[in-house]
């Protein structure tokens, strides 16, 4: 993985109190053979005040919070999240209703399992050059599958809309006792906020290479029932002498996919401006 220089003499510092590791999307994007970017950094073997001491030197930190371990590093203009491995648990309702206690001794399956899907839980040794992989992430990505990690998925319903994206996004399918999951805790959609939700709508909209995978991730989850003018397209029916795809979510999906492939030429506008349009 190429990683920016000036982060290198960093990680070089790290690297003397703990054990850095890259982890996230960064790690999932570069296995895609996609140009890494939006580093995160996860340092096992220190604590909260050590790691914070070894950055310090290079630049601007902000503490996001003691309590959730992560300390964030600007540099060279580039803002650069450093966190210590930490556990996490369900204390109340929603994306937020969580405690975190960092544990710096965690182990790495451990650590990765607080993470959604497998192939966002694979971190990287930038000085081994080894993929740290305890959930078989990179399986998953050679399948191009969405899987959860670990049960407490359902902790957190914002997943299944990061799910409808990330499908999207990279023309993933969903695993099936994922897609199980995603059903049983449909009905805590409602306490999910309304930016959160359009959040992952926007990530559809701008970044999808087949719109029409994160459509099928709402039908198959069953959570297309939040979405009533969506739900409304299935069963829509068409005259099928010229619509032989079926009905209109299926010519829906077409369209969409459709859509990414066109070349907006000097267009100032963004996809989205595109989608929404083309829905208008």
């Amino acid at each position: 993985m190429q990683l920016p220089e000036p982060l290198v003499a960093v990680l070089q510092a790290v690297r003397r109190i703990g054990r850095p590791r890259i982890v996230g999307g960064c790690v999932r994007d570069w296995l895609l053979g996609l140009t890494a970017k939006d580093f995160d950094l996860e340092v096992p073997g220190t604590d909260f005040e050590t790691l914070q001491r070894a950055l310090a030197p290079f630049g601007s930190t902000d503490v996001v919070g003691r309590s959730f371990g992560v300390i964030k590093l600007r540099l060279d203009g580039v803002e650069y999240d450093f966190s210590l491995p930490r556990r996490e648990s369900k204390t109340g309702a929603g994306h937020r209703g969580f405690a975190v206690e960092p544990e710096p001794d965690l182990s790495d399956k451990d650590a990765a399992a607080r993470r959604d899907f497998t192939v966002n839980a694979i971190a990287y040794d930038p000085f081994t050059e080894a993929l740290i992989d305890p959930h078989g992430g990179e399986r998953d990505l050679r399948a191009r599958v969405l899987r959860h990690t670990s049960d407490a998925f359902t902790e957190d319903p914002l997943r299944v809309l990061r799910a409808f994206q990330l499908a999207a996004r990279f023309d993933f399918s969903l695993a099936p006792e994922t897609a199980a999951l995603c059903r049983s805790i449909k009905a805590s959609f409602a306490e999910l906020p309304v930016e959160r939700v359009w959040g992952e709508w926007a990530k559809w909209a701008e970044k999808s290479q087949k719109p029409s995978r994160g459509l099928a991730v709402l039908q198959e989850t069953e959570w297309l029932a939040h979405f009533p003018e969506v739900a409304s397209l299935v069963g829509t029916l068409q005259d099928p002498e010229w619509h032989p795809e079926g009905d209109v979510f299926a010519h829906t999906g077409y369209c969409c996919d459709a859509l990414v492939r066109l070349k907006h030429g000097n267009s100032p506008q963004p996809k989205s401006a595109a989608f929404f349009c083309w829905r208008c």
